[in-house]
């Protein structure tokens, strides 16, 4: 009898330490966000401008390159005037053209891919931390990405606020 009572009393104190730890769970504030990364990158000025910078580095690039496209049209129509003997001499030289084209086509593209990636990464590590730091002095216990987010009540998205302080800190760097 003094085992069951013994077993009791530990089963008892048991339910007494998960209430009271239940408790204490419940006391401190879980507070939960969630943020479209997606949309905080759209709508961030650096992003924008970023984007700005890099058409304009392509739109030189693909004046660069019409002008190869020219040059072989120009050899091309050079060769149509030509000798049998003196095409084939010409076709060398057009050969070499065309692949100094694709060559450029390939750097190019290669060159404003890197480029894009570098400042992709860069923009968002700059988000990530934003968002670490607005939570950290909000109170938040996590902040999510949206796009693993199923359900999340309005008032828990902060994607707002997020490209507020963004812009803000972004725009104060500029000045």
């Amino acid at each position: 009898m003094e085992n069951n009572f013994k077993s009791v009393c530990q089963w008892v104190g048991f339910l007494i330490f998960v209430a009271s730890a239940g408790q204490a769970f419940a006391a401190v504030e879980n507070r939960v966000g969630f943020v479209d990364v997606a949309k905080a990158f759209d709508s961030y000025q650096k992003t924008k401008d970023a984007d700005s910078v890099m058409e304009k580095k392509g739109e030189a690039k693909q004046q660069e390159r019409e002008k190869k496209v020219a040059a072989v049209k120009k050899l091309k129509d050079e060769m149509e005037l030509l000798s049998e003997e003196a095409r084939r001499k010409k076709q060398t030289e057009m050969d070499q053209t065309l692949r100094d084209l694709q060559d450029f086509d390939s750097k190019v593209r290669d060159e404003l891919r890197r480029e894009r990636d570098s400042i992709v990464r860069d923009i968002l590590k700059e988000i990530d931390e934003l968002i670490g730091e607005y939570g950290d002095k909000n109170g938040f216990s996590m902040i999510l990405n949206d796009r693993v987010l199923l359900y999340g009540r309005q008032e828990m998205d902060v994607t707002t606020q997020i490209i507020q302080l963004l812009n803000e800190r972004y725009n104060s760097k500029k000045k």
